[in-house]
């Protein structure tokens, strides 16, 4: 790999491990009660932000509690991070063409994994409510968007990547750069 190369896969290296120390995504909801608005900061081992009024709310529409407990993710994906990372410095020293690929397909392997594992966790707390539950609206879930922008009831329910998504997708896109650059041009002969 060309020096240029193995910097930048330095730098994705540095992107990556910023996820330890910022969020990765975050859930926002809106509504005429809640002027300043509430909030989910999901890291890659917690959830932080308005977890105790969120969980309070809803208990209303039967939505189970948000425990971080409950989620294994949070306990076994700061391990397959870690490899991830040193994966990407370890190509950045040494330099190979065969890791660099082995990197580009593990972080897309993590990204979409990582997302179908939110979408389907969304689901399941969006559609699994309590019949119990003291206000019933039939046909109605509460699944925040994976992305982007939803009306549920007064709420608007919004949900991006943070800080550290962003700079995974960052270092995701540069790893992908990098591999561009060093594919083998071979001079057209006439």
């Amino acid at each position: 790999m060309k020096k240029k190369s193995r910097i930048i896969i330095a730098i994705s290296g540095l992107l990556l491990l910023s996820a330890y120390f910022l969020p990765l995504w975050q859930i926002i909801l809106e509504a005429p009660q809640y002027p300043e608005g509430l909030g989910l900061k999901i890291w890659l081992n917690n959830i932080t932000g308005n977890v105790d009024q969120i969980n309070g709310l809803n208990h209303y529409i039967g939505m189970k509690h948000i425990f971080v407990e409950d989620f294994i993710e949070f306990k076994i994906v700061p391990y397959i991070f870690a490899a991830i990372v040193l994966t990407a410095f370890l190509t950045a020293t040494i330099g190979n063409k065969k890791l660099l690929w082995f990197l580009f397909i593990l972080l897309m392997s993590f990204s979409v994994v990582g997302l179908v594992d939110f979408y389907l966790w969304e689901y399941d707390y969006g559609h699994n409510l309590d019949p119990k539950a003291a206000i019933k609206v039939p046909g109605m879930s509460y699944q925040p968007p994976l992305i982007g922008y939803k009306q549920l009831l007064n709420f608007l329910a919004g949900s991006f990547p943070d800080i550290g998504g962003v700079f995974i997708a960052i270092a995701v896109i540069l790893v992908g750069l990098t591999l561009f650059m060093e594919r083998n041009i071979k001079p057209l002969t006439s």
